[in-house]
């Protein structure tokens, strides 16, 4: 039988061209994935787990899905064995299920993370986390089963043999409700539970948020050591309004600046663990800044082994940026107006839990953040085609788009497969290290 391919030579190249790409990036990005969060000491999270299994599905429909569909597109006809054409439905209906029901467990861990912290924490663990991977699967597999049990009407074509998935009007429905709309239905709704709920602690924010030590009496009490347990420190002075102590010429005893009085209401009380420092100096009073729990988070994470300049800020003494001042490993520096305060690893359990809680709220956040874009992402790339494949099947006389148009919506779903690499990569400082520090590593290897 003589066959006419759909596409000009040229067109075909292309499109081959195009997708071969498409795969490769499918392929690496994911792989990079999942070596990522087995490997980096900076995503040991269990919920990360699903964004392994989500790498996975990628990449087989990378391997198993995309290099016969291209086939079948530039062709025009299905040129493989009859008996794979079954299985290369199901199997695509699996891995597209089985993404969107991989977003929606996630979006339901980020509710419960969510709403139920410290309950939902303590049973998150990866057993539990691989068990509703499973699960996952399953139900996607369930949903796949159809094309392999029932093949429907496959009537002759001109062009050769077809492989097309079931054309009838029920199945149609069927499958699109349960692998696309039910789901993000269930996203939808609960993502907008976890902004209601966001909103809400937003709003309840500064009487909630509290720091170590806060609640305290502000009143100093006398410590066993004979120092005070809480100390009030003064907000750092900007060098450029201030023409006393910032210039180096001490203020004269009892001169008070416009709009100053005896005791600050702005000052911040300090946990009791940092009361007994001794400041540096004669003895001298030090503000002293403290930063968010957000950018310290991100500053504990930056790579070790960057060392501090002579000269990074004019001002400052060459003695800040000497080695014996070196920040020792598992403690912390305050910023004050002429140097640094080290504190040491003994600070205070109370202190640690708290900052460890802080930051682990700010990586939820983000990690929530992350997972809403991927989500918002998948929507976008396959509501066109399963919007236009539904409606073929509801009015198949009047509403039905032209081929063309219903092939790019096919493929610019497939593109989805390629972009959850990408976002990570934008969205995340985590995994943007950890790919850096893979390729690098890999690089070296490579250069050697």
């Amino acid at each position: 039988m003589d066959h006419q391919e759909p596409y000009s030579v040229q067109a075909t190249a292309a499109i081959a061209a195009v997708i071969t790409f498409l795969i490769l990036f499918t392929i690496f990005g994911n792989a990079l994935v999942i070596l990522a969060v087995l490997t980096s000491r900076s995503l040991p999270a269990p919920q990360n787990l699903f964004l392994v299994s989500l790498a996975a599905a990628d990449i087989l429909v990378a391997t198993l899905i995309i290099p016969f569909s291209l086939a079948n597109e530039l062709l025009g006809y299905w040129y493989f064995w009859r008996t794979w054409c079954e299985v290369y439905l199901a199997l695509d209906v699996l891995f597209c299920t089985s993404s969107i029901v991989h977003l929606c467990a996630i979006s339901l861990d980020r509710y419960w993370a969510v709403s139920r912290a410290l309950e939902y924490n303590s049973k998150r663990t990866p057993r539990r986390i691989k068990c509703i991977i499973l699960t996952v699967w399953l139900i996607a597999a369930v949903i796949s089963l159809p094309p392999l049990i029932y093949k429907g009407d496959q009537g002759p074509s001109p062009r050769g043999p077809q492989c097309k998935i079931n054309q009838e009007a029920w199945y149609i429905l069927a499958s699109s409700i349960g692998s696309f709309f039910a789901p993000c239905l269930i996203m939808i709704l609960v993502y907008l539970r976890i902004y209601l709920i966001a909103k809400r602690s937003h709003r309840r924010g500064p009487r909630a948020k509290g720091g170590p030590g806060e609640g305290e009496s502000k009143e100093s009490r006398p410590s066993p050591g004979g120092a005070p347990a809480s100390a009030k420190v003064p907000p750092l002075a900007s060098p450029l309004s201030s023409t006393g102590e910032a210039n180096g010429h001490p203020k004269p005893t009892g001169e008070k600046e416009e709009g100053e009085t005896s005791e600050d209401p702005g000052a911040r009380t300090l946990p009791p663990s940092w009361a007994a420092l001794p400041t540096s100096g004669q003895g001298q009073k030090k503000a002293v800044v403290l930063a968010p729990a957000e950018e310290e988070a991100e500053e504990e994470e930056e790579e070790e082994g960057d060392e501090c300049e002579p000269q990074a800020a004019p001002g400052l003494p060459a003695s800040m940026c000497s080695p014996s001042l070196q920040q020792p490993q598992g403690s912390r520096v305050l910023a004050t107006l002429r140097g640094q305060v080290l504190l040491g690893r003994g600070v205070g359990a109370v202190d640690g839990q708290w900052w460890r809680r802080r930051t682990q709220m700010t990586r939820e956040k983000r990690f929530t953040f992350v997972l809403a874009v991927v989500i918002g992402v998948f929507v976008l790339c396959w509501f066109p085609f399963f919007f236009t494949y539904s409606l073929g099947a509801i009015c198949p006389q009047h509403c039905k788009v032209p081929h063309g148009l219903f092939q790019f919506f096919f493929w610019i779903g497939y593109c989805n497969s390629s972009l959850n690499p990408v976002i990570y990569t934008i969205f995340n400082q985590d995994f943007r290290r950890a790919f850096r520090r893979i390729l690098c590593r890999q690089w070296t290897q490579t250069a050697w």
